[in-house]
């Protein structure tokens, strides 16, 4: 007897009440196993595939792509002649052949683990039969061995570049490859899918390219971001002239939803421009000599493992410059009517990332070594590009580092994190007439903005924050004051 069974919307342990159906991978009539991947979502910290919890044919997407619904929601049907089957039920049911020539090399999904087991997901606990996976339906007939396949599917999830997400900290023009990239003549073969990460599927889909006609350059084949891009660019040029339309639009508007992480942010930057007092102080800095450390760590044999850039003295300074003036590393709680000081700072790095403005955080910054607090934020760099930032990197702040400067931005007004009482605002590095040594010369200046809640840091102590780290920006050996 057949059973309709309904998949809701779940909380995928982040805390949140709500998420976005981005694409379903499956259409009513399919057939599905548990575990299989059914649909991808966008919270307002990240992209995650959903896998389904039953097994059967699908009988109805209940939830149309691009509609937002709240944890709990119904978004998939599914008929099952046995009301759903259990992981600890699926004894060898689940699309297994025994193991023939193609063996299934030990660790991999659906080949021997210790004890004569076989390895499945994990979570569900190891099967008790010796079993592979059988290719799936409409491959073709020379596809590769599962061990293969299954090593591709990994190496689609190793970092790479370049990718999505451009940390503000990070970003640099890009050069655009020449190489053209090559697609498939054949048609893709029924059932099969170009590996690709998430980010870069929502990417293709917002330029209008079809995955399943590119040849990835990136490890194990998988579809980069570049690749997606140049396809695009092709096509562009590879149309008509009268037929390229403008990017910009003539007349009328546009309108874009807000939701995700641009809904969250919009929200918080409201609450805290309307909660606490900001003030902005400015100062202009002589970064010469900070130009000369970066050079001279670029090529010391400790640091060619990591990047090494002035935001790395920039973010030691804050560290330094907190321990006196430890009301900029400060909260404020309106329930108690108390200041809470922080006695570590978890350092946050504003990045820009094509789903919004994310603010991952180094935890306990402050006790990390020069080349520790490097590698942690080359580290927060690599997973906010690859669109990885965990939800524990994005709370629990205590300072937060913006570099507008990337941009060419010589500094602004930044907004205060909700629960964050300082904010350091990095601008452009730029080669400017500079009186040095009582004679115009030319100098590396830049400008660092510093907003802070006027609650907990009154002008005497934002002023002193900002002038220490001034001076290890203009003299990075000052730091041994500290």
């Amino acid at each position: 007897m057949s059973d309709v069974q309904q998949f809701n919307l779940p909380d995928v342990g982040e805390g949140l009440t709500e998420a976005e159906i981005v694409s379903w991978r499956v259409k009513p009539g399919d057939t599905i196993k548990v575990n299989d991947i059914i649909v991808e979502i966008e919270t307002a910290k990240s992209l995650v595939e959903l896998p389904s919890p039953f097994a059967g044919t699908v009988a109805d997407l209940l939830v149309p792509e691009g509609t937002t619904v709240a944890v709990g929601t119904p978004i998939i049907a599914v008929t099952s002649g046995s009301g759903g089957v259990a992981p600890e039920a699926e004894s060898g049911a689940e699309d297994v052949t025994p193991t023939g020539d193609q063996a299934v090399e030990p660790g991999l999904i659906g080949g021997p683990a210790p004890g004569g087991r076989t390895s499945v997901l994990v979570g569900y606990g190891p099967r008790t039969t010796e079993a592979k996976r059988r290719p799936r339906k409409g491959l073709v007939p020379e596809s590769p061995s599962p061990a293969a396949a299954q090593a591709g599917v990994q190496a689609a999830f190793q970092p790479e570049a370049p990718a999505p997400g451009v940390p503000l900290e990070d970003a640099q023009p890009a050069a655009v490859s020449q190489a053209p990239v090559a697609v498939s003549e054949a048609p893709a073969a029924v059932g099969s899918r170009a590996l690709a990460k998430p980010p870069v599927r929502k990417l293709a889909k917002d330029l209008g390219v079809e995955l399943a006609g590119l040849v990835g350059s990136g490890a194990g084949g998988t579809v980069t971001r570049a690749d997606v891009e140049s396809a695009a660019g092709g096509a562009l040029e590879s149309a008509p002239p009268s037929r390229v339309v403008s990017s910009a639009p003539v007349g009328g508007e546009t309108r874009i939803p807000v939701k995700g992480v641009r809904k969250v942010t919009a929200a918080a930057m409201v609450s805290s421009a309307f909660t606490a007092p900001h003030v902005t102080e400015w100062t202009t800095v002589d970064a010469t000599r900070t130009m000369k450390l970066v050079r001279m760590l670029k090529v010391d044999r400790e640091f060619r493992d990591v990047k090494v850039s002035p935001l790395l003295v920039v973010a030691r300074a804050v560290c330094l410059a907190a321990r006196r003036t430890p009301e900029v590393n400060s909260t404020w709680d309106e329930a108690a009517q108390e200041i809470v000081i922080k006695h570590y700072v978890n350092l946050g790095i504003a990045a820009a990332t094509p789903r919004g403005l994310m603010v991952p955080n180094v935890k306990g910054a402050d006790s990390l070594s020069t080349h520790g607090l490097a590698l942690a934020l080359g580290e927060l760099t690599s997973r906010a590009r690859d669109g990885k930032t965990q939800p524990d990197e994005m709370s629990g702040g205590t300072f937060t580092i913006t570099n507008v400067g990337v941009f060419g931005v010589d500094s602004g007004t930044p907004i205060l994190n909700p629960g964050e009482s300082g904010i350091l605002c990095m601008g452009a590095i730029r080669r400017q007439p500079w009186v040095h040594a009582g004679k115009v010369k030319p100098r590396w200046i830049t400008t660092l903005a510093l907003s802070f809640d006027h609650r907990v840091v009154d002008g005497e102590q934002g002023s002193r924050f900002l002038a220490d780290v001034a001076a290890i920006v203009e003299d990075p050996g000052s730091a041994l004051l500290f």
